[in-house]
């Protein structure tokens, strides 16, 4: 018997995944954000990913591959949201997120609001923050 899980505080990103891309996006977000994953289920046809739990920096994200016999015609591409990264040294985890294959699309650099702040986008095309403080010099 399988304890019930622990509900998440707070509103949780549920990311869709296209092409079958599932498996790769938990190994690129392992090696970019060091991601860790709680618990991942396949569909029944062995191969698409149905279900997966990822603790980011301390907080959740859930994903799964796309399945069109079930979202029907739903056009999965990511518009106007942006996932957020509040991290203790931004640049380590740019250079990270760089080295696993992200792309910048906002440059790090200190802000006007007095943070150390950038944008880069996954190979899955999703938008990820990643925010720091300034480095003191």
């Amino acid at each position: 018997m399988t304890d019930a899980p622990t509900p998440m505080p707070g509103v949780t990103p549920h990311i869709t995944i296209p092409s079958r891309g599932g498996e790769a996006a938990l190994e690129f977000y392992g090696r970019a954000f060091g991601a860790v994953v709680q618990s991942k289920m396949l569909a029944e046809d062995g191969e698409r990913l149905m279900h997966a739990h990822l603790i980011i920096n301390g907080g959740g994200l859930l994903l799964h591959d796309e399945f069109p016999e079930h979202d029907g015609k739903i056009d999965i591409t990511p518009v106007g949201v942006t996932l957020h990264l509040e991290v203790d040294d931004a640049d380590a985890w740019w250079d990270r997120a760089l080295a696993a294959g992200a792309v910048p699309v906002f440059p790090l650099s200190d802000q006007f609001w007095g943070a150390r702040y950038g944008q880069v986008k996954d190979p899955f095309g999703h938008c990820w923050s990643v925010s720091g403080p300034v480095k003191a010099g």
